[in-house]
């Protein structure tokens, strides 16, 4: 499968300042391929170290902390050499050993000359509790589920695929593709990104099939609950994880502590919430009183949105129906918007590598549902499940904000009506250059300048 994020690793091995690189993502979101594709393409040979299967390997990490001698016997581990700028060193699993994370920050430092690539399932919640943490000695890549546009690229819809990078106007779209992106997006809705998902979706089309696979990817995540917490907190890592649809169903989307269970408080909660963001298994979206840059100083930790990693296992979480899905979302009207929403929020965090924010106001009442800066700008989006594009947040937001650019997602055509761009949501991808096709227009090259 074709990744974005192997441009990334690219520029990471052209680096002057290379330090070892930190894959974060979920399980099951691609990470061992990715490496193991990266040293394929890239690299003379790999030398592939999985904590996980191999207990021994913490033991060894455990002896010395010198990084010449440390590669020395990972070349008699491996039966292979390990050389300088042509081979690729792989730590998979990585989360299992302490010792081995703290290495990183030796070989950074005495064995520049060499790469080394980590990566590891449940390594958030590892890296937020390492207190020796070689904090400024490795570089960071996030890694989500594929985009709608992987997706596309995984079946192997080269006319789509060419149609969306080659569009550079904001003229609209012919209802040709139209068509066909929709039928595309509809089905990414019940598929999402999973690769081994999207792999048996590609070989099958068996609905039940994939479903099935959906299915076994979230018990595993709940296993993980188990395997790596007391049952107390298992408990309530479960109650949680099973309360994100929930969550999204409601009108007003905010994180709600009783929607868990009747009394329940923060206090009591808190903690597993952040375990299972550290995990990578949700977004939290924070409130944002968008007073001005940068907008992260304006968050309130405390009003928060929720969602799912993955817009297909948000699907099958909340029982959803396959040939429902395909065949029409009209059933769907109570959670549509949720799953709408999902969907973008995914896109956004592939696109920009950040999480957006939120803003409301209760004067008058209005809702932005994410929010994200941009060229020292603050742009406001708003998100319409259907054609349906009736609401007045975007004007209360633009009056109270000034807001020189809105953005609306929906299945309306692509068009700039004054600062109002509505981007269809098959583009939730393409935000960046849409945005900067759209300020152009209004504004000239060189805004850029002028926001400064």
């Amino acid at each position: 499968m074709f990744r974005k994020k192997m441009d990334d690793l690219i520029k990471w091995k052209q680096s002057n300042n290379r330090k070892p690189l930190i894959i974060k993502g979920a399980r099951q979101v691609g990470k061992t391929w990715l490496m193991k594709e990266f040293a394929h393409l890239e690299y003379q040979n790999m030398v592939y170290f999985n904590f996980d299967e191999n207990s021994e390997l913490d033991q060894l990490f455990q002896t010395t902390k010198d990084p010449k001698r440390l590669l020395d016997m990972l070349a008699i581990i491996s039966e292979q050499p390990i050389l300088s700028q042509e081979t690729l060193i792989i730590f998979d699993e990585i989360q299992e050993s302490a010792d081995a994370i703290n290495a990183l920050k030796y070989f950074y430092e005495k064995t520049s000359d060499y790469h080394f690539i980590a990566a590891g399932s449940l390594l958030g919640v590892t890296l937020a509790s390492n207190k020796g943490f070689p904090v400024g000695k490795v570089d960071f890549l996030n890694l989500q589920p594929l985009s709608f546009l992987e997706f596309l690229q995984a079946l192997n819809e080269e006319r789509l695929v060419s149609f969306i990078q080659q569009k550079k106007d904001l003229e609209k779209i012919p209802q040709l593709f139209v068509t066909l992106l929709e039928e595309r997006l509809q089905q990414f809705y019940l598929i999402g990104g999973m690769p081994e998902v999207v792999d048996t979706w590609i070989r099958t089309k068996d609905i039940l099939k994939i479903q099935e696979i959906q299915k076994n990817i979230l018990e595993t995540y709940r296993l993980d609950f188990s395997k790596h917490t007391t049952k107390s907190e298992q408990n309530k890592l479960t109650l949680v994880w099973e309360s994100i649809p929930s969550q999204l169903i409601k009108e007003n989307k905010k994180f709600i502590y009783r929607v868990i269970r009747k009394g329940a408080r923060a206090k009591d909660y808190e903690f597993s919430l952040q375990w299972i963001s550290n995990a990578g298994l949700i977004q939290k979206i924070n409130w944002n009183a968008a007073t001005g840059i940068p907008l992260k100083v304006y968050d309130d930790p405390n009003i928060f949105k929720t969602y799912l990693l993955d817009v297909g296992l948000l699907s099958a979480a909340s029982g959803i129906e396959g040939t429902i899905l395909l065949q029409s979302q009209k059933i769907l009207t109570g959670f549509n918007g949720g799953l709408t929403e999902n969907y973008v929020c995914n896109a956004l965090f592939n696109e920009w590598n950040t999480l957006p924010k939120y803003w409301t106001s209760d004067s008058p009442k209005a809702e932005i549902d994410f929010l994200f800066q941009y060229e020292n700008i603050l742009f406001p989006i708003e998100v319409k499940a259907t054609t349906n594009i009736k609401s007045q947040s975007l004007k209360v937001f633009s009056e109270k904000k000034k807001a020189p650019l809105r953005l609306r997602f929906s299945l309306n055509n692509l068009t700039l009506n004054g600062n109002l761009l509505n981007l269809p949501l098959y583009f939730a991808n393409d935000v960046r250059k849409y945005i900067d096709l759209a300020m152009n227009t209004l504004y000239g090259k060189n805004w850029r300048e002028k926001s400064c």
